[in-house]
């Protein structure tokens, strides 16, 4: 109990983002009715693979500032390799908001921001971070 089940992106450009999300991780968006809301499939139906679903939504409010820390819950997404997927981001209209860091016998962490300047951290698994 008390797990996240559900995770919401909001933005300026819901089809932009859509498309560096999609581009990035291959996650797919599809339209809720007739609502200015997609939801986001980060897995097909069938996969057995952990983690979750997501919405996507336009922005109310501002947009976050440079320099400004996460505001509201940051995600982070398993990757096979941090390097790679930072170069991707930032080819996709992203940016380096963390520079990649180990966590000592677990794994390495970056955040990125995406086109919106939402913050996303990527994990990769590897016990002989240090």
């Amino acid at each position: 109990m008390n797990r996240v089940v559900h995770f919401e992106i909001h933005t300026d450009n819901p089809q932009r983002t859509a498309k560096f999300y999609g581009d990035l991780f291959g996650w797919t968006f599809e339209q809720w009715g007739t609502q200015e809301y997609w939801m986001v499939m980060t897995a097909p139906k069938e996969s057995k693979a952990m983690g979750i679903n997501g919405g996507l939504m336009p922005r109310k409010g501002g947009k976050p500032s440079e320099g400004m820390g996460a505001n509201a819950f940051v995600c982070t997404t398993d990757v096979e390799n941090v390097d790679a997927m930072v170069a991707k981001a930032i080819s996709l209209g992203g940016s380096l908001a963390v520079p990649k860091s180990a966590i000592p016998g677990m794994a390495w962490l970056a955040y990125c921001r995406d086109t919106e300047g939402n913050m996303f951290g990527l994990f990769q698994e590897d016990k002989t971070a240090k």
